[in-house]
């Protein structure tokens, strides 16, 4: 049996339980994006952004990188992107 700390596990999931985290979780699964392009899909000021993007960095989600003056994201933690396909298979399976 593998232990699993349920603090650590929860901490994720709360992080993730925004829907415009879920959608960050989505646009930086296909590549690193500069915080401004996430803005430009997510039609989310820069402000809200920046808060999601916080909780999600502090949590070891997602990790960033500066070039120059920018700002770019990409996901550190693959569990995430996993749960994200758990919820859309979820999803998908209660659409049929």
């Amino acid at each position: 049996m593998v232990d699993i700390d349920f603090e650590v596990e929860a901490q994720i999931l709360k992080a993730l339980a925004h829907p415009t985290r879920l959608r960050i979780i989505e646009i930086l699964q296909q590549e690193p994006i500069c915080v401004k392009h996430i803005g430009g899909l997510m039609d989310v000021p820069q402000a809200n952004l920046s808060q999601h993007l916080s909780i999600l960095r502090n949590c070891g989600i997602v990790s960033c990188s500066r070039d120059g003056n920018r700002i770019c994201y990409s996901i550190r933690d693959s569990r995430a992107a996993h749960i994200l396909a758990v919820l859309k298979n979820h999803a998908f399976d209660q659409s049929v």
